[in-house]
């Protein structure tokens, strides 16, 4: 126990040097959306996912848009590295990917009044997935703060089958639907996990600090409107400061 406590402690130790070299940008311009979309189309056609026709190499659609949609690119030192769309699904906004292929298990959630966190079109530059494998922690950063800046739920989980293993071991995933093939354009077998973000928020955040995050990085990345007139250009990570202040949180405070 000791040992793997050790362990996870110095893969945080370097994600939190990694976030520190990390911005996230909410996609909004048409410029920025056509360099999320070479990377959704270098990652899908190097890992084969789903069907590409070389005269369409942009892979952008109509839920890019939507009122509930976010779209992020990650970016390291300044480069493109990863890119996610989360969608905020709830009861009277059921605009989801995922329900696209997995209607009914949505819809229970839905009907449950469940509000959903829907992480989609995950991609990353495959030129540099190989020297920075902890990208999906760096990317998937974005879905835990999303399920606490709409307080969700249940985070969803549409994968391969092969991924399953890691969305349980990080996430605590729970089982939710067998795979399926042949959908729509995707190559690959999808299936549906989610996670219940509410119970397990609290020892997700121990075993992986880097995953935390400051109540106003939630806000410059979800608000809009009002609450947000602006679009910010770029977000630095706060996991580092949350971190430290959950530990003088349990530690008793400042003062003790």
């Amino acid at each position: 126990m000791a040992m793997m406590e050790t362990t996870n402690g110095r893969f945080s130790d370097k994600l939190l040097g990694l976030l520190d070299k990390v911005e996230y940008r909410r996609v909004e311009t048409s410029e920025d959306m056509e360099d999320i979309a070479r990377i959704r189309y270098k990652a899908y056609k190097a890992g084969s996912v789903m069907h590409l026709g070389e005269e369409t190499p942009l892979l952008i659609d109509e839920a890019d848009f939507d009122s509930q949609a976010y779209v992020f690119g990650v970016y390291h030192e300044e480069r493109l590295i990863s890119t996610v769309r989360l969608h905020h699904v709830t009861p009277d906004h059921r605009v989801t990917s995922s329900g696209k292929v997995f209607p009914d298990e949505i819809k229970a959630f839905l009907d449950a009044g469940m509000s959903l966190i829907d992480p989609v079109r995950l991609a990353a530059d495959p030129e540099i997935w190989s020297e920075m494998p902890a990208i999906p922690y760096l990317t998937l950063r974005l879905a835990t703060m999303a399920a606490d800046y709409f307080d969700a739920d249940r985070v969803l989980q549409m994968v391969k089958p092969a991924h399953a293993a890691f969305y349980r071991r990080v996430f605590d995933g729970d089982f939710v639907a067998s795979p399926k093939s042949n959908q729509g354009k995707f190559i690959i077998d999808l299936m549906l996990m989610a996670t219940r973000c509410k119970d397990v928020r609290s020892s997700l955040y121990k075993r992986f600090p880097f995953f935390q995050s400051e109540a106003f990085e939630r806000r410059l990345l979800f608000a809009r409107g009002e609450e947000m007139p602006f679009s910010p250009l770029t977000v630095r990570p706060t996991a580092r400061l949350a971190h430290a202040h959950s530990r003088i949180d349990i530690a008793g405070g400042i003062y003790g």
